[in-house]
């Protein structure tokens, strides 16, 4: 078993953004040194250790120069509200790229921002761990694109690398898709405010999903031969981050309730099952945020 030094240099792409602030954050606190890759002067958090990084991570040159030396790389980019193309060029190819610059300069650590969106979740598939079957080419752009970029950094050799698979990520933020623009759809749009109460709403709190990335980016979770104990060294290993049970009663009924709006309670075939995160617990971590907290947080928000 191999863990990083305690003063780790860590890249983190996508810096400014929802997941990548808070791994930033969350780094901080474990006392790496954090390159922080932003589009725009002057977007990166501001932390002691953070070093703001100006540039595409998709252009080679870049991406050479910022994981130089580096002791992990964390990737966290996608264009979610993008079409497919977008989504590809930014997702796919620019992950693949700085994390082929990362294999180059032979850096050992790769965390990948992944989804639990690869999996099939379709009405008749019950509860879903790492070897779940994952989306058919003809799912949703997201679900797609994200499967192909796992499967992208499955084939490449050379460094760890570890796919991070949360579902909806909960937590305040401009760019938060659960706790501001999905609300933000069900407030301007009644369609948006139907749901099969019982359909499983699987979640993560952006918190609890940050300190896995810096946990394992840090070596405070050091690689293992089996996956079930740790990242497999050398290898590509997923693993679940989800919080505990939900239904769309739950989440839907939330923000309506916050909003001041009715939802839309559909009947009909649905999901029913979890996101199994055993092997992240079995590899020390535990979500910390419950449910009612995510839910009151998300509420006050929306109210405010």
């Amino acid at each position: 078993m191999t863990s990083l030094p305690t003063s780790a240099i860590i890249v983190v792409t996508g810096a400014n953004g929802l997941v990548g602030s808070r791994v930033v954050s969350a780094l901080g606190d474990r006392g790496a040194t954090v390159r922080a890759v932003v589009r725009r002067v002057g977007t990166a958090p501001q932390h002691p250790g953070v070093e703001e990084h100006v540039g595409d991570f998709a252009d080679p040159a870049f991406a050479a120069t910022v994981v130089a030396g580096a002791d992990a790389l964390v990737t966290t980019v996608h264009p979610l509200g993008s079409g497919r193309d977008d989504q590809r060029r930014v997702g796919l190819d620019g992950t693949v790229a700085i994390a082929e610059a990362a294999v180059d300069a032979g850096v050992p650590l790769l965390v990948h921002v992944s989804t639990a969106g690869v999996y099939d979740r379709s009405p008749e598939v019950g509860d879903v761990d790492e070897s779940a079957a994952l989306v058919p080419d003809d799912s949703s752009a997201y679900g797609v694109v994200k499967r192909d970029v796992d499967a992208a950094l499955a084939r490449m050799e050379g460094t760890t690398r570890v796919l991070l698979r949360p579902p909806a990520i909960l937590g305040p933020g401009d760019t938060s898709v659960w706790n501001t623009v999905r609300p933000a759809q069900m407030r301007d749009d009644e369609g948006e405010r139907h749901a099969n109460p019982d359909q499983t709403f699987a979640w993560v709190h952006v918190d609890d999903l940050a300190s896995i990335a810096a946990d394992l980016a840090t070596g405070a979770i050091a690689t293992a031969a089996d996956p079930e104990a740790g990242p497999v060294e050398g290898g590509c290993t997923p693993v679940n981050v989800a919080g505990g049970p939900a239904t769309q009663r739950d989440y839907l009924g939330a923000v309506t309730e916050a909003l001041g709006v009715e939802p839309t309670w559909d009947e009909g075939p649905a999901w029913g099952g979890q996101i199994v995160a055993e092997r992240a617990r079995r590899w020390g971590w535990a979500p910390r945020v419950h449910l009612a907290t995510a839910l009151k947080e998300l509420k006050a928000g929306l109210r405010g």
